[in-house]
């Protein structure tokens, strides 16, 4: 079994990929981008910094997983990612343009071939304003420049790519804005139901739609 989990920066993807990962009895595959030696700089300048920010994630996104998704898997272990190798092109659309972004979807379409996809893919959803308050709280140095701007771009192109078909791939969204799942063990448990439903993975219980589950 591999789950990915997604969403926009701050939106709580790496715990929750964290909190299930005794659950599942998985592995777990972390974003490496602290390695990124242009992060800081293209926050505060998007446009010169864009084009070597993302051929740096792409290629060590790609390395990343193709040196570690296909072993854990054929060793028939459980793995839960806190992102997909795909959803790179999605910030290449919003930070690139003209040749810049063929190039990188020509680089990106021919590494793609060869990593494996999810069994599914669970996507986090939450407003601008909770991201936002959430990016705060966590305080990371490369992030204090970010603009809110940004966030609500991403937020509207995340919304955008997952509202299609998504690679042949199950899609699980859930709605964060109200979760806690530090503090509330009721919510991570309930999150974990739908995966199971999901993927018709016994035990599980038949449930309301998540907007429903998670009001008050």
């Amino acid at each position: 079994m591999y789950i990915a989990i997604e969403g926009v920066i701050g939106v709580g993807k790496t715990t929750l990929a964290r909190l299930l990962q005794n659950t599942f009895d998985a592995e777990v595959l972390l974003e490496i981008f602290e390695e990124n030696p242009f992060l800081s700089d293209f926050y505060a300048d998007r446009a010169r910094y864009a084009f070597q920010t993302q051929i740096f994630f792409l290629l060590s996104r790609y390395h990343q997983q193709n040196n570690n998704v296909p072993k854990i898997l054929a060793e028939g272990k459980n793995l839960i990612a806190d992102y997909t190798f795909a959803k790179d092109a999605l910030f290449a659309g919003i930070n690139l343009q003209g040749d810049e972004l063929n190039m990188y979807h020509k680089v990106h379409e021919a590494l793609g071939e060869k990593i494996p996809k999810p069994d599914l893919l669970v996507y986090l959803q939450a407003t601008t304003d909770t991201l936002m308050s959430r990016i705060a709280f966590r305080d990371r140095p490369y992030e204090r420049q970010m603009e809110r701007a940004y966030i609500d771009e991403l937020n509207r192109a995340y919304d955008n790519f997952f509202s299609k078909p998504f690679d042949h791939t199950p899609v699980l969204k859930i709605d964060s804005n109200e979760l806690n799942i530090i503090q509330n063990p009721e919510h991570l448990k309930r999150i974990e139901n739908r995966i199971r439903e999901t993927l018709n993975l016994t035990p599980f219980q038949a449930s309301l739609p998540l907007a429903d589950e998670f009001q008050g």
